[in-house]
């Protein structure tokens, strides 16, 4: 019945969902900040290569308040997101032919507000979030993902905005 109506409005969450949970906090190569030596940080853990046993040991990450920012806007655009989807289900689901998805479309538009806040703040303070390592290293890729993640969730919000109910 609304099958092909439910996966064309759906792709514009689906890339965004993977790019948020991709970077999820269970792995420690998955780096915010790879800094020289192949030492990885993410947004959860301190983690560095020992190269006698060929592991990774990971510690907790500092209680830097811009750090502790970021991880609350990363796991709210996360929750933003999937509420996003169950939103867009229920309204397609109880909603009259013609309405439209404002509700589904300023979630995802709050998702994208706390991807792009929690990304500027990471890359604004990177020193008072790095300070007790040495100098030098890059963004991780995670990082990009975030920022990849940002353009996708503001638009699909505006798609919402914009999608109408078919019968």
């Amino acid at each position: 019945m609304h099958r092909p109506y439910l996966l064309g409005a759906s792709i514009p969450t689906l890339p965004d969902s993977v790019l948020l949970f991709s970077p999820a906090p269970l792995c420690p190569s998955q780096s915010w900040w790879t800094l020289p030596e192949k030492e990885s940080l993410n947004l959860w853990y301190d983690c560095t290569w020992n190269t006698t046993t060929k592991t990774w040991a990971c510690s907790n990450v500092s209680e830097n308040g811009w750090l502790k920012a970021v991880q609350v806007l990363m796991v709210l655009s996360l929750i933003l997101c999937c509420l996003s989807f169950m939103l867009f289900m229920f309204q397609l689901y109880t909603m009259r032919r013609g309405g439209l998805f404002y509700a589904t479309g300023l979630c995802q538009l709050c998702t994208s507000a706390a991807v792009f806040a929690g990304a500027l703040i990471y890359a604004i303070h990177p020193e008072e979030i790095l300070e007790k390592y040495p100098r030098g290293g890059s963004f991780g890729y995670c990082f990009a993902l975030a920022w990849v993640a940002f353009p996708l969730a503001l638009v699909s919000g505006i798609i919402y905005i914009h999608l109408r109910k078919r019968e």
